[in-house]
């Protein structure tokens, strides 16, 4: 009666399974970000390609994932994105806020960059690093311990970052997932 159903079982067993081939499209930030805003204004949260090397040394380009949700009530330490200047958005932490005026700062940056509150257009729930399934949540005690001691390592940083590119990621090359 299920003679049909036994062989199908037993040449599915035979066949090697091939792997699900994933393809990967890349956007131009000045495209593919106004339509993240759009979802984030929307309510909806987005998991976003982290690319560039502003948030080194914790975040690393191509590698990691950000959780992103709409911004509502930024504060000083918060990992944003933030317009800077027209269609030119930024992933970095808040290091000042001045009334209308915010001053943000690249983890891996020595520069800064300044916007308005409303030009803040999203904030890091978390971020998937390494490419581990479970989220570092900016809640939690690793990402704010990692925070709280990178913001006051600020006056010796370019030396810190200096050590992690000519000889930290020449040893132990990050791996792009």
């Amino acid at each position: 009666m299920f003679k049909w159903l036994k062989r199908l079982f037993r040449r599915s067993k035979e066949t090697p399974k091939k792997k699900a081939q994933i393809n990967k499209i890349q956007f131009p930030n000045e495209i593919l970000l106004p339509m993240v805003v759009s979802d984030l204004e929307r309510g909806k949260t987005v998991t976003l390609n982290l690319r560039g090397f502003s948030m080194r040394p914790f975040l690393e380009n191509d590698r990691d994932k950000g959780l992103l949700t709409l911004a509502v009530d930024p504060k000083i330490g918060d990992a944003v994105l933030a317009e800077i200047s027209p269609k030119k958005y930024v992933l970095h932490r808040i290091v000042a806020i001045d009334g209308d005026d915010v001053t943000l700062r690249g983890d891996g940056n020595l520069s800064e960059e300044h916007c308005k509150i409303s030009d803040v257009k999203g904030k890091a729930l978390g971020f998937y690093r390494k490419g581990r399934k479970k989220m570092d949540s900016t809640d939690g005690w690793k990402w704010r311990t990692y925070s709280w001691w990178w913001t006051r390592l600020f006056p010796i940083r370019r030396y810190l970052l200096a050590f992690h590119r000519r000889i930290w990621l020449k040893i132990f090359k990050p791996k792009i997932q």
